[in-house]
């Protein structure tokens, strides 16, 4: 079976990760939101590898695929990217940038509610991230968050080029700049969690029905209850549950693992509902350990969707 050439862009980061014991919901006084001023002791703090593309594109070479990875750094991140290109990633076309890698900063409460700034540093200098060498190519073009400008440049690039686009805007769903109905009017493949999915259709004014009625597949994150797989594609919604972890430390970086297992099904044109599976079994294996680019192995991914789903998987 031939399948297309993956092509991954997204943000490339060094995330700060903390995490504390309490509930945002009691630190927040609602009637007091116009001068919001919280602070809290936090239990654990880690430095590690981040960004959407780069998790991404981790996570499917850990299961055996071959992406290729298109962003910018700063000279402060090349050990981080010869250690993906270790790990199977083709980071060639990765830009180095004279301004300091994007940097993501996350608290994680008790509850695995976030609150979370970036800073994008390098990703700002995206001039020369394109999908122009792969036009007219057999290709999945993947736009992940990063830059808002070159984000709305390359949905264009890939509407002019013909080329198949997956369509993740993730926290640049609430910035004003960044063309939403582009992204949704060119996109085969549209991917949001849950709240995301709410502020889209707030920002387009689309009604739920609306926007299954525009993309052939929305998969919708749900964190603890799952995802859902709907669209013009599919007579009818598709639910999966979650595959259970052997422990829950931290979940950063899940929605990136789901993606990077329901990509690896996608391109090999498994049934949608098996992409959902390793999807959810990828996901499992991230919230286990603090960090978004955490070890494991594909044995560990079969037996794990055997174990959840009943069913058996090849890799």
């Amino acid at each position: 079976m031939n399948k297309p050439q993956l092509v991954i862009c997204g943000s490339i980061a060094i995330d700060r990760i903390m995490n504390f014991s309490g509930r945002y919901r009691d630190l927040i006084q609602p009637d007091k939101l116009h001068v919001l001023s919280i602070s809290t002791l936090l239990d654990t703090l880690e430095d590690s590898p981040g960004g959407t593309g780069a998790n991404i594109a981790y996570c499917l070479a850990k299961l055996g695929e071959e992406p290729l990875l298109i962003g910018s750094v700063g000279h402060d991140a090349e050990t981080y990217i010869k250690k993906l290109d270790q790990a199977g990633v083709d980071t060639s076309g990765v830009h180095f940038s004279d301004l300091p890698t994007a940097s993501f900063n996350v608290f994680t409460d008790s509850e695995d509610s976030q609150v979370g700034g970036f800073y994008q540093g390098a990703m700002a200098d995206s001039e020369q991230v394109s999908f122009s060498p792969w036009a007219h190519k057999d290709v999945l073009a993947v736009v992940a968050v990063h830059n808002p400008e070159a984000m709305n440049r390359q949905v264009q690039e890939c509407r002019r080029a013909g080329l198949r686009l997956v369509y993740d805007p993730g926290q640049q769903i609430a910035n004003d700049s960044v063309d939403l109905a582009a992204g949704v009017d060119t996109a085969e493949l549209l991917f949001v969690n849950d709240y995301e999915q709410s502020l889209m259709r707030r920002r387009l004014n689309r009604e739920p029905e609306q926007l299954k009625k525009q993309v052939p597949i929305i998969v919708t994150t749900l964190g603890k209850e799952g995802s859902i797989i709907e669209g013009t594609g599919l007579p009818e919604p598709i639910r999966i549950g979650i595959a259970k972890p052997d422990a829950v430390k931290d979940p950063t970086g899940a929605g990136d693992g789901y993606r990077a297992g329901f990509l690896y099904g996608y391109l090999r044109q498994w049934e949608l509902k098996a992409c959902g599976q390793l999807g959810a079994v990828v996901a499992s294996f991230i919230v286990e350990r603090h960090g978004t680019q955490v070890p494991f192995e594909k044995a560990d991914v079969i037996k794990r969707y055997r174990d959840n789903f009943n069913e058996e998987i090849e890799l």
